[in-house]
Formats: structure tokens, sequence, C-alpha cells
């Protein structure tokens, strides 16, 4: 039975950077290049292929963009976390790290 007690820092160490592509890059550039699809064949033929596919490009864009506000976010908690590391450090010595 697999280890349940894993967490999210062990993704890249068991080929989660695959993981972590796909629904970075590929899965919003499927749903783009369906959206492009429907907009260029349903285009001259039903205006309802052609909305459905520029919503399918705005659905992209979106989940994209969450993905890219979810790594600034974990970026930052891993900023907020370093200063916390370096002032307690200045606390205990009276001197920042690298000075």
């Amino acid at each position: 039975m697999p280890d349940q007690s894993a967490t999210h820092d062990d993704l890249p160490h068991r080929g989660g950077r695959v993981l972590l592509a796909i629904t970075r890059v590929w899965i919003p550039a499927a749903i783009a290049v369906a959206g492009i699809v429907l907009v260029i064949v349903g285009g001259g033929q039903d205006d309802i292929d052609a909305g459905a596919g520029v919503s399918l490009i705005l659905v992209a864009l979106v989940v994209w963009m969450i993905n890219w506000m979810y790594r600034i976010s974990v970026q930052s908690n891993r900023d907020r976390e370093r200063e916390e590391e370096a002032r307690e450090y200045f606390d205990r010595t009276g001197r920042w790290p690298g000075e």
C-alpha cells in the first residue's frame, strides 16, 4: 500500500514534475486547442460552436491563471519563512545572515 503521509514537497522527487507540467501547461493548452478548433471549424456554420470555442479559450486562460497564482502564493510563503528564519538568527547572534 502506498505511503499516505507524503506531502506536496515529496511530489517533485517522485515523478511529480511530469504531473506538474501536465497541470500547468498541457491541460490549459489542450483546452485552448479544443477552443481554437471549435472556433475555426464551427465559425462559419453555427454561432454556438464558435461561442463554445471562445468559452473554452477563456477557460484555458483561467486554468493557467489559477496555476500561476498558486505558484506565486507558494513562493510568497517560502519568502516569508526565509525572512522569519533570518530574524530568528539575528535575534540569537546579533548579526544578519550573510553579513
